[in-house]
């Protein structure tokens, strides 16, 4: 009877035993999901090998690195990122996503990017400058900040233009571009330069901006806890120099000169 009672006893001890080490190794094995654009680069795009990448993919990884979790990159469509971070499929929306004008929409990290909205346009087109665009057709990319500020402190610019196309990407929007299907496309200037760099010449960037702003990563609103986690994370990163130094291998398209983080 003793034996039994030892032997059932030593039973119960492994499988506690066995339970506590699930406990511990699943916090080492959590999951960060970020929520992207997959047509945003260079912050967030398939590169030639298959694999999504991006500056901000790449800081993602860092963060995770450092804190002993799995990264899952999670491509979403622009327009449903709300919908994906109220249902959880995401953690956050990390992809050059702007603080401005969403402030009380989301809980924030602190800006890592000074970025500008501007127009691309033909170099042969014959637009110079923005009062140019007049009865011109302009691409804008749904639910985008260039799309806010032409309905917003833009409107007036706006209403001069033929037309305002929305596309779903800005691939798709510059392809039209190309084709001469629209005389311009209002996008954020890392973007902007990422489509002229792989496209070559024929393009440019108007001298005067259309807005102003800044990049986050943004979470679901009352998600401290988590953003506090990469908040303090991104601050090691860019007091180590990692940030910067991730910066420089997008060099070519202007990111390291918008860092504002550590700044």
């Amino acid at each position: 009877m003793k034996k039994k009672k030892i032997l059932a006893l030593t039973l119960v001890a492994v499988v506690a035993a066995g339970l506590l080490a699930g406990c511990g190794s699943k916090s080492k094995d959590k999951t960060f999901t970020v929520g992207f654009d997959a047509e945003f680069p260079p912050y967030g795009f398939m590169g030639d090998d298959g694999e999504y990448t991006g500056f901000d993919l790449d800081l993602a990884q860092e963060v995770c690195t450092r804190n002993g979790w799995t990264l899952v990159k999670q491509p979403i469509d622009w327009d449903s990122k709300d919908a994906e971070l109220e249902a959880g499929t995401i953690d956050c929306i990390w992809n050059g996503f702007t603080v401005t004008g969403r402030e009380d929409q989301y809980t924030w990290t602190e800006p890592y990017i000074d970025n500008s909205q501007v127009f691309v346009v033909p170099t042969d087109g014959g637009i110079a400058s923005q009062a140019d665009l007049a009865g011109k057709t302009v691409g804008v990319q749904k639910d985008s900040s260039a799309l806010a500020a032409l309905e917003g402190d833009s409107a007036d610019l706006a209403a001069t233009f033929g037309e305002m196309t929305q596309y779903a990407d800005y691939n798709t929007a510059f392809m039209d571009l190309e084709q001469g299907a629209i005389d311009a496309v209002a996008i954020d200037i890392g973007v902007a330069n990422y489509q002229i760099n792989q496209r070559g010449e024929g393009f440019e960037i108007l001298d005067e901006h259309l807005s102003t702003e800044q990049y986050a990563v943004g979470f679901k609103l009352g998600n401290t806890e988590l953003r506090d986690e990469v908040q303090k994370t991104l601050d090691e990163m860019a007091d180590d120099g990692t940030i910067a130094k991730i910066a420089e291998n997008y060099a070519d398209y202007g990111i390291p000169d918008s860092l504002c983080i550590g700044k």
